[in-house]
């Protein structure tokens, strides 16, 4: 929808910023101030475009609150959340989905059914391990992976607040290698905090 309001804009000659924090100033000062050089049946259509988008950042507003705020008061989703990079749409989705987590047998057969376990390609003698095999959940494979990318970030800026292990495997891999590493480490770690029932402590990680 966003995209529809700026080829809209663009055929009149006005051009906002890239981004999607752009078009939302963009639409917010649109509808107190719709001065705009355009034709009043444009104009008509823009608003009705501007109105429906801000109807659904309410409601995604709305349901982001609503997934932190069951985060909070689920216990297994309170525990998942100690991990640092899973954020509480992760911790809810994880809780939602798995179900009962001694459904498997250790966190690395958790990791598999994520999808997050590399390929096995040794052949000769010789072992080697491929890409991951992207099999099982997908979206829940691509939260813990952007959470864990967040991490990555932070390292950067902040190395003195992330795990040692996270600053020693970004020297010795690249940055989309070593997010799926930490994405397999964090489903492991998941998988025994919910089977042990305790909390992340980075100390022992």
């Amino acid at each position: 929808m966003l995209n529809v309001i700026r080829g809209l804009l663009r055929e009149f000659g006005h051009v906002i910023g890239n981004g999607p924090v752009a078009a939302m100033r963009f639409i917010k000062t649109f509808q107190t101030d719709d001065c705009l050089d355009m034709p009043d049946v444009v104009k008509s259509m823009l608003k009705t475009l501007c109105d429906q988008v801000v109807a659904l950042d309410d409601r995604v507003t709305f349901y982001d609150k609503l997934v932190e705020y069951h985060s909070r008061i689920d216990e297994r989703a309170k525990r998942i959340r100690t991990i640092p990079g899973v954020e509480p749409i992760t911790a809810s989705a994880i809780v939602a989905t798995i179900g009962d987590v001694k459904q498997f047998k250790n966190g690395r057969e958790f990791a598999a059914w994520l999808g997050l376990t590399p390929l096995n390609r040794s052949s000769g003698g010789k072992e080697r391990l491929g890409r991951i095999s992207k099999k099982g959940d997908r979206y829940l494979r691509r939260l813990l992976v952007i959470g864990m990318t967040s991490q990555v970030q932070r390292a950067r800026g902040y190395p003195e607040h992330v795990h040692p292990w996270i600053m020693q495997l970004l020297e010795r891999k690249p940055v989309r290698h070593a997010t799926i590493a930490m994405a397999n480490k964090a489903a492991r770690i998941i998988c025994a905090i919910l089977t042990k029932e305790t909390y992340y402590h980075q100390a022992a990680a």
